[in-house]
């Protein structure tokens, strides 16, 4: 069925919005014009390894370009790397990343491919899964594709050289990654290949290899990486400093609003498809003393709770977070835990999931981040004894929790 795509500029201009390389411009605007003459949709594709549970935040930038795609009419493949997941990106790694067995990268693909839907159409979207062909390969395929490639080209990747001169170990599967990646591309026989910032030498690689297999060379789209909660490293779950796409609605709003005010700028338009002139005109009237930034921060919490967990989810969180803030309250819902024998203030805050990590929970200690009963304490080796009342246990700004210590 012949479709009838929006003209060429308008399309460039909606792809084109937050966008951070685009290879090339004029090759993009020619598949545009001949798909939109014949009327048949462009093949995009993005890969996202199942590497981790689940998607939050710094992944939707991504699904959000992918939606920009499939909005204008085109065929979005959402490909899930259970294959190349099992070997890991060495993309910006100073060592080998540790590899998932196919058990942890299975349990993981479910999770991707039901929460992108947060995001995409369901019924435009396609969900593939690079095993149906690399597994395919074989052993005599994929020597077939490492011949394509010397490893002096391999080796001008950044993190490769750097870790070489540090004398770091590097794995002869992980120089396969990119290659493999890149096969991808040759299969689905991609017109575009959307990734984030740190993907694109990866992404590049899939273009070499699709010229010499002779089929036209993708399109490369890369996107930025979104800034996580501490206003300085890239959105992770394993930093600590991100948000999931399925957390509780009072998880969603609080956490946008203790990002730092100079970041709303970059998710309003990563994360919101609120137009680039208008989010220009609400910076410069933050910058004059017109607008106060809380306001506008509370409006952007709002709305991206409202856009995973409804409105009305959104609305009650707003409320809590007031009660809880503005007026000094304690959430209506508040969480309770139990430890069994005296516990170190820092180790309780890891078991219990209130810190990402020991040595993060310490941190946040040390800075003041963590009150009990009402008072700062700053020793992450203060010992909470047994007693019959619980502790009130507040974290940062807005997390709580009752523990009892018996």
């Amino acid at each position: 069925m012949s479709i009838d795509f929006p003209p060429v500029d308008e399309q460039l201009a909606l792809i084109s919005r937050g966008a951070v390389d685009l290879i090339d411009h004029d090759q993009l605007r020619s598949k545009l014009e001949r798909s939109r003459e014949s009327g048949t949709p462009l093949t995009v594709k993005t890969g996202f390894d199942a590497s981790a549970p689940d998607l939050h935040f710094g992944h939707s930038v991504l699904l959000r370009k992918m939606k920009h795609f499939q909005d204008l009419g085109h065929r979005v493949i959402f490909l899930i790397g259970d294959f190349t997941a099992m070997i890991g990106d060495p993309t910006g790694k100073k060592a080998t990343r540790p590899q998932l067995t196919a058990e942890e990268v299975n349990a993981n693909s479910e999770t991707y491919a039901r929460q992108v839907f947060h995001v995409l159409d369901r019924k435009r979207t396609e969900i593939g899964y690079n095993s149906k062909w690399l597994e395919a390969l074989g052993s005599a395929g994929i020597i077939k594709l490492a011949g394509r490639y010397t490893l002096a080209r391999m080796m001008e990747r950044d993190d490769f050289r750097k870790r070489f001169r540090e004398n770091q170990a590097i794995s002869i599967h992980e120089l396969l990654y990119p290659l493999l990646q890149g096969y991808d591309s040759i299969a689905l026989e991609a017109d575009v290949e959307l990734g984030g910032s740190d993907q694109l030498v990866n992404l590049l690689v899939g273009r070499d290899l699709m010229k010499e297999e002779g089929l036209e060379p993708q399109v490369v789209l890369t996107v930025p990486l979104l800034v996580g909660l501490d206003g300085t490293e890239k959105m992770s779950k394993s930093l600590g400093n991100a948000i999931g796409l399925e957390d509780d609605p009072s998880e969603i709003f609080g956490r946008t609003m203790s990002i730092p005010d100079a970041l709303m700028w970059d998710w309003l338009l990563l994360l919101t498809d609120e137009p680039e002139d208008a989010i220009a005109d609400k910076k410069k009237r933050v910058t004059s003393g017109e607008i106060h930034p809380k306001a506008l921060k509370q409006d952007l919490a709002r709305r991206l709770t409202a856009r995973y967990q409804g409105e009305e989810a959104a609305e009650q969180a707003l409320a809590e977070f007031e009660k809880v803030f503005a007026q000094g309250g304690l959430p209506d819902d508040l969480p309770s835990a139990t430890t069994d024998g005296e516990i170190a203030l820092g180790r309780a805050l890891s078991q219990l999931e209130l810190a990402a990590s020991n040595r993060e929970a310490q941190r946040l200690v040390k800075q003041g981040a963590v009150s009990v009963d009402g008072d700062r304490l700053t020793d992450p080796f203060a010992v909470l004894v047994p007693r019959s009342e619980p502790y009130l246990l507040k974290v940062g700004k807005r997390r709580f929790l009752n523990l009892t210590v018996q």
